[in-house]
């Protein structure tokens, strides 16, 4: 089966090009979301407020789905710890022939700010690797390209920025297609 990265900057295109690559293979689809409207305040007990913010950034999306597809949410899969992507995946995958999974970024924001060492983060990347050499479905994952801009002025910004710089590098990878987006516009990277 085809796994393909869409990596690219923040409103580069890449969320919808990847819906689209996702339609074309399947019309049964799901959507693996990443995203909160509950964040993930500390890792032991993992108390959780709420971002109205992300509401209308989850609304805004979903309406630009549109119907047609079958969701899998980070909130009610994993409602008070970092989502894990295989579960997740693995639950989509009995429900759809092709999957979209967005995004990667903000999955590994939650393993980051729930204090989750490198080494623990970097292995559930490993994980989500493996599964994505040996993915039964058509798989799309979206990810941000961070590195491009200034370096964060933060201890915890710069490390954000090596994991998903790192996490990006072994996803590509394992993927059988990676596709940088600038402008809306793909550039086929392998």
């Amino acid at each position: 089966m085809s796994t393909i990265l869409f990596t690219g900057g923040c409103r580069s295109g890449k969320s919808t090009l990847a819906q689209r690559w996702v339609e074309e293979a399947s019309p049964s689809r799901a959507y693996v979301a990443t995203a909160r409207c509950r964040r993930i305040v500390e890792e032991s007990g993992c108390t959780t407020g709420t971002d109205d913010e992300m509401r209308v950034r989850i609304a805004r999306h979903q309406q630009l789905r549109g119907k047609g597809w079958c969701t899998v949410e980070a909130d009610e899969l994993s409602p008070h710890r970092p989502l894990d992507a295989v579960t997740a995946l693995e639950v989509a995958a009995c429900r759809a022939e092709a999957i979209l999974f967005d995004c990667v970024t903000l999955w590994l924001s939650e393993w980051v700010c729930c204090n989750a060492d490198d080494v623990r983060i970097l292995s559930q990347v490993d994980v989500l690797a493996d599964w994505l050499r040996s993915a039964s479905r058509p798989i799309a994952l979206v990810t941000n390209e961070v590195g491009w801009g200034v370096v964060p002025s933060t201890p915890l910004g710069r490390r954000f920025r090596d994991m998903a710089g790192l996490a990006n590098q072994r996803l590509a990878a394992a993927c059988d297609s990676v596709r940088l987006v600038v402008c809306g516009l793909p550039l086929t990277l392998k």
